[in-house]
């Protein structure tokens, strides 16, 4: 038993498609995330530019009492999550290597779509994770960048033509490649799931990478004897930019409120009053 809440953070709102999973998984776990919404997107920067945001975000969070930290961030699991594993002592855990044994497992003809960040494609990550799991799968890879921005303004739903377009022009490849499987590698696309199973169709397996890591957690924590005893757990957001549109949206995912729950912070500032042993935040 473990009363400490789990963090969770990503480039954006993205993860709160994590943050919805563990929510149905585990009611009774209290959830600490950070959204650097002011430095969206992630996964266009360089490595180390990824790499000095993913320990400043891991930081921050450090600065509440958890028992775990989630990178429900497909960039950030590609490119810092050994090392991030490596310079922490409580379990840092990602989303690419459980979606990409989910996918492996689903496939029914080898073909296995990925859509994920520029980064993501490079890290090459997610096709050894499937190899490993599948030798014979192919994985037909497409990096997505207009995807992030446009899910972070709202731009999400069926009927806009906007993203109706730019889903078309992506995934128009893997859909003629005959992919069985596709793999939402970046948390923000599962956002865009009902657009992107419209255009693949009823017969392709999405598979969330957020989902998948949440479930992930679930199991470590239960492995490891760490589930909290409650009925009901807390959430607490915290977002380097603007709340307003944060809170809105993420409201509308998450459906239920959190516009009282959303906490700007100055995460260079937060880290360095942590050292010094001042806080700004509410704990």
């Amino acid at each position: 038993m473990d009363q400490k809440p789990i963090g969770v953070f990503d480039s954006g709102l993205g993860g709160l498609t994590a943050v919805r999973e563990l929510k149905r998984l585990l009611p009774g776990e209290d959830i600490v995330y950070f959204g650097d919404t002011g430095r969206v997107p992630y996964g266009s920067r360089s490595k180390d530019t990824i790499i000095k945001y993913a320990q400043q975000d891991v930081a921050f969070l450090r600065t509440f009492d958890l028992k775990a930290i989630m990178i429900a961030c497909g960039t950030v699991s590609t490119t810092a999550l050994d090392l991030l594993s490596a310079e922490n002592p409580i379990p840092i855990l990602g989303v690419v290597e459980p979606a990409a044994v989910a996918a492996a497992g689903s496939t029914r003809n080898g073909k296995i779509g990925l859509i994920a960040t520029q980064a993501s494609i490079r890290s090459g990550a997610y096709e050894r994770y499937i190899a490993r799991e599948n030798p014979e799968a192919q994985v037909f890879a497409k990096a997505c960048p207009l995807f992030v921005p446009l899910v972070e303004n709202g731009r999400i739903h069926r009927g806009d033509v906007v993203i109706e377009t730019v889903v078309a022009e992506y995934l128009a490849p893997l859909k003629e490649a005959g992919v069985d499987t596709l793999v939402l590698g970046c948390t923000h696309y599962p956002l865009l799931g009902e657009v992107i199973g419209d255009f693949m169709g009823p017969d392709v397996a999405l598979i969330s990478a957020g989902g998948e890591g949440a479930r992930a957690v679930a199991r470590r924590l239960t492995e490891d004897d760490a589930l909290a005893q409650r009925d009901k757990g807390s959430a607490r957001y915290f977002v380097s930019d603007t709340v307003d549109d944060f809170a809105r949206l993420a409201t509308a995912f998450l459906q239920e409120e959190v516009a009282g729950q959303v906490q700007q912070v100055d995460i260079e500032k937060e880290i360095l009053n942590h050292r010094l042993g001042i806080r700004n935040h509410a704990v």
